[in-house]
């Protein structure tokens, strides 16, 4: 806090708050220390050690009560015991802390503002600023398995942000919370724990026993993700909170499916598809990650004990059948040669001239056909190319390689069961054993990996549920304006992935997850095993009726069998924007609040999930889910690099909130992680609250370049927490609620008044248009500004002295004074409520007893109108003249704080006095009496950027003027020969023919420059 230079009233000096609240329901909240502490880690937070949560809640404790509260200290260490008695409220009559305390601001207010359904739309009629317009958004559904990172973070914080703001604007908000079920995720996840704890796989029980072992798990751990959002201060509606896998959302998943096969949309063929072998299922082709080799390059392969080499091209030669000859072909992959089917050659290369004969088998008869360019191998059940080659020559199809990445029985028994890999060593072998082996050299490539696995990608032969999404695409790349993305640069990327997007294949080999509603239709007495026929229904009665009349036959003379295999997840989150509103019901939540206002979401997830929301929104209900699209950039380490648990960056968010030790912050992470955890935070993650946290992410320009964020800003953040917190002690400790009246009531009296308010006015008028704009970075460098520089640096310190006075003479100006602080905090407070919700509630909660006959209608800042500049239009028309005086007066103050400073006086305050020539300025800087000093009009030059000249003297105090001639004199000689320096380069022979104008501009700014500090140092040496 700021040490008063005069006297201050005894209620400011002894910290404590004008008069307590009263007893109405928002003002008698209870607060216990015990809430300072988070509730008893689960999940992955179980590895923190016991005695780390000791040590920051006695830490915490003794920072927040004072010892002298002793009867309510031991009252309330008993709820702190006892997490069960924990209230909701959070307690304003309290004495106020003497410093700021995340967990004690952030400990109460979320489960009151829940409570009281603050984030409910239908609280929006209550309103007294209610306005006739909503505003709708979804949360992206973070998988139910894992936990936040600061990349879930920054979502939160920017979506929370514009939330909060519409809602303090009027509007009807609503902003539902969801998770997915995370087919592949949560199904790894828990045969993981199973194998672990009961050492069965998954293959060990029935599918509805499986099932129900993965609803216990998320039952039991998958609420981890809704206790982060709470604790980051979401203001989501829960009533409303959506899981894709509860019964309504999955008749939304399986009315879209079946939908979009009446339409022809969804289609059952036979193609290559992505398949990894460690998931044992297929994925999508924006699911597989392209690893660039530059030659050779040995990885670890899940399954393999050992490194797998890639990156090599292998050379082998088929021999010609009935002749001498032969033809070389190359490839990436010798296994799959057991899968060859054809050889394509030059029409017109004379040493292809056996076109439409067989080669001698030395494992698989191969045929010779006319291709493009040189020699290739055709293998159609392993390669995209290949496959298209075969349906335009009818070519066989040979798969050798299983499901689960082993060899099959079309290899022969010395292969079949031996895993892809160590084939390949096998066949190379046996290659050189036949003299067919020509070679092997390092070759670059792109190598296809499972994003989620992290296994190399088989092309495997299969017969799936595919969606057309060539028509789909052409209606989502809208080019009239109906869809915008921010920014707008990724126009082009959606445009052109759009134009060239192939058919998805929504089918995955899972258990958890959506069962595909599709049945395969089987006739008594049928022999005929190939062939397929498919119905599909919402249900399997309505799928025996459409069976029935396709075929024309009773219900009971077929047998359906349903699908095994499970919808791709982002199938079903790309119904989420109106799935979760109760589609394909009429309700009216759907009515009123589809299509969505907004969606924000993180770029990297443009492809994956917008694009599909997009097409399957548009097909399904006609319009756009949305209007338009905010794309954020990626949080990346304070190094540059992409968060990922391979590299041991990957910070939880509810580190950074409540801190965390080295110890525990090793402990939950894998042990290689632990290198670069150590390095980046040797002495562990400081805590910085939430508030802290959200500021900072804020803070960044969100629409452009990734964000390299590191703690150490958000620990930056959390200090400008503490000044607002001590600016509000400050101002409770002068504040008297006898005479603070509304702004409106009160003309403000100085210059320096209508300058703070003038700067607030400008203030609010930048938060508007960066809200409008979405530019959060504008809105939060806006108000950290004024907040610290404007009135903490300059107002704050004016009317210190102002306020110590006891005089009648003076009694108009410190009501003045106190209405204009009063004023200026409610209003900024406001401003900062959507980025720091918990902190900015706790001081507005602490100023309402000053409101005087205010009395506001709502209970919460967050419910307040959210202040508008066209309220404060008399503002900024009458006081915008003193901006444009004040920066003279500024720069008064800065250049004698630098020579007080430089004369060893930083604790001394000397009179003064100062010499200005400009009546103009002189009167300006005589109406802002806020610093000691005297004015006359006898000049020397000076430049202050305005041309005005002025002298600032110190008239009394130990100057040290010997010191101070001899550094300056030090310091003038200097700068004396870079002068003639640059003096005489403008003096060299056509200096103005062959120096550019702009070197030249540059060398005359540098000269004047110089000429003026020279003429500094001499008036400070003569002084």
């Amino acid at each position: 806090m700021w040490k008063p230079a005069c006297r201050l009233p005894a209620n400011a000096r002894r910290g404590r708050i004008g008069r307590p609240w009263g007893s109405s329901e928002r003002r008698s909240f209870s607060r216990s220390p015990g809430i300072l502490s988070r509730q008893p880690p689960t999940s992955g937070h179980a590895a923190r050690a016991q005695v780390e949560q000791e040590k920051r809640r006695k830490e915490k404790e003794k920072a927040i009560l004072n010892a002298q509260h002793s009867l309510s200290h031991a009252l309330l260490v008993v709820s702190f015991s006892n997490p069960d008695l924990c209230p909701l409220f959070s307690d304003t009559t309290l004495p106020f802390p003497a410093s700021y305390s995340p967990q004690y601001v952030e400990a109460c207010w979320y489960q009151w503002w829940e409570k009281k359904g603050f984030f409910s739309p239908e609280l929006h009629s209550s309103l007294p600023h209610a306005v006739d317009q909503s505003f709708s958004m979804c949360i992206p559904p973070p998988n139910v398995t894992g936990s936040l990172h600061l990349g879930h973070a920054l979502t939160v914080a920017i979506q929370d942000a514009l939330v909060r703001w519409r809602r303090m604007q009027g509007h009807k908000v609503l902003w539902v919370p969801g998770c997915d079920h995370a087919g592949i995720a949560t199904q790894s996840v828990v045969e993981r724990r199973l194998l672990w704890e009961r050492g069965r796989r998954r293959q060990d029980y029935s599918r509805e026993e499986f099932l129900q072992e993965v609803w216990n798990w998320k039952n039991e751990k998958g609420d981890e993700i809704y206790h982060q959002l709470r604790k980051l201060g979401a203001s989501l509606d829960w009533s409303r909170a959506c899981f894709t896998m509860d019964p309504d959302f999955s008749s939304a998943v399986t009315e879209a499916f079946v939908r979009l096969c009446d339409s022809g949309l969804v289609y059952r063929s036979e193609g290559l598809v992505n398949w990894s072998c460690a998931l044992g299922s297929a994925i999508s082709d924006i699911e597989v990650d392209m690893l660039e080799l530059r030659g050779r390059t040995l990885l670890s392969i899940p399954g393999y004990e050992q490194k797998v080499e890639f990156g090599s091209m292998v050379t082998f030669s088929y021999p010609l059948e009935g002749q001498d000859g032969e033809i070389s072909v190359s490839t990436t992959r010798p296994e799959t040669m057991m899968g060859d089917v054809a050889i394509a050659v030059h029409p017109d290369d004379p040493r292809y001239q056996a076109r439409g004969r067989t080669s001698v088998p030395p494992f698989v008869f191969v045929h010779i056909l006319l291709s493009l360019s040189g020699a290739v191998k055709v293998t159609p059940a392993h390669d995209q190319t290949d496959f298209l080659l075969s349906q335009r020559h009818s070519l066989p199809r040979i798969t050798v390689i299983g499901e689960d990445g082993t060899m099959t029985s079309s290899c022969g028994p010395w292969l079949e069961g031996v895993k892809r890999f160590e084939a390949r060593e096998r066949v190379l072998e046996a290659l050189v054993e036949k003299q067919m082996f020509k070679g092997k050299m390092e070759h670059p490539m792109a190598l296809p990996v499972c994003s989620r696995s992290g296994d190399v990608i088989e092309p495997l032969l299969k017969k799936q549920w595919f969606l057309r999404c060539g028509e789909m695409a052409k209606k989502a790349a809208v080019d009239d304006g109906e869809l915008e993305l921010i920014p707008h640069l990724h126009h082009k990327t959606w445009r052109n992935w759009l134009s060239s997007i192939s058919d998805w294949c929504i089918s995955r080999q899972l258990w958890w997850g959506h069962q595909i509603p599709a049945y395969r239709v089987s006739f008594p007495g049928s022999t005929d095993a190939d062939t397929e026929q498919w119905v599909w229904g919402k249900s399997e009665a309505e799928a025996s009726e459409r069976a029935a009349a396709k075929f024309g036959v009773t219900p009971d003379a077929i047998t359906l069998t349903r699908d095994p295999d499970v919808l791709d997840t982002w199938f079903s989150s790309a119904l989420f924007p109106f799935a979760m509103l109760g589609w394909p019901q009429k309700t009216a939540d759907l009515q009123q609040f589809y299509p969505n206002s907004l969606l924000e979401t993180g770029s990297d997830l443009i492809f994956f999930w917008v694009a599909r929301m997009v097409m399957l929104g548009t097909e399904l209900t006609g319009q756009l889910p949305f209007r338009q699209v905010l794309l954020h950039s990626l949080v990346r380490d304070k190094h540059g690099r992409k968060m990922s648990k391979s590299l041991g960056n990957v910070i939880d968010p509810l580190d950074v909130i409540s801190g965390v030790s080295l110890g525990p912050l090793r402990a939950c992470s894998l042990c290689p992680l632990s290198v670069p955890q150590r390095r980046d935070f040797p002495s562990g993650i400081p805590e910085c609250g939430t508030d802290a946290l959200r500021f900072a992410l804020c803070s960044y320009k969100a629409q452009g370049e990734d964000i390299s964020l590191s703690v150490s800003q958000v620990l930056s953040s959390r200090h400008f927490c503490n000044k607002m917190w001590q600016t509000v002690r400050f101002a409770l400790g002068v504040l008297e609620p006898r005479d603070v009246e509304l702004l409106l009531l009160t003309v403000p009296v100085s210059s320096v008044d209508r300058w703070l308010c003038s700067r607030m006015y400008s203030t609010v008028q930048q938060c508007e248009r960066g809200f409008e704009n979405y530019d959060l970075l504008s809105v939060t460098s806006a108000l950290y500004s004024f907040w610290v520089h404007n009135l903490c640096d300059v107002y704050l310190e004016c009317i210190k002295p102002l306020l110590g006075q006891q005089g009648a003479e003076t009694a108009e100006q410190r009501v003045t004074a106190r209405s204009v602080l009063f004023h200026c905090l409610t209003i900024t407070l406001s401003l900062l409520a959507p980025f720091m919700p918990f902190l900015t509630e706790e001081l507005w909660q602490r100023l309402q007893p000053h409101a005087g006959g205010k009395s506001a209608v709502v209970t919460s800042l967050c419910l307040q109108p959210y202040p508008r500049s066209s309220q404060l239009v008399g503002e900024g028309e009458s006081l915008s003249i003193e901006e444009a005086d004040f920066p003279f007066v500024q720069d008064v103050i800065r250049v004698a704080r630098t020579l007080r400073s430089q004369c060893c006086m930083t604790k001394a305050k000397p009179d003064s006095k100062s010499c200005v020539n400009s009546s103009l300025y002189k009167q300006a800087f005589r109406s802002h009496c806020f610093y000691k000093v005297r004015t006359h009009t006898d000049t020397i030059k000076t430049s202050l950027g305005l041309c005005i000249k002025m002298e600032i003297y110190f008239l009394q105090g130990n100057v040290g003027t010997d010191k101070q001639s001899a550094q300056l004199s030090q310091r003038r000689q200097k700068l004396l020969s870079k002068l003639e320096q640059l003096q005489s380069r403008t003096r060299m022979p056509h200096y103005a023919e062959r120096v550019p104008q702009r070197v030249r501009q540059e060398t005359e700014n540098r000269v004047s420059c110089g000429l003026d500090e020279n003429w500094r140092n001499k008036c400070q040496i003569k002084t």
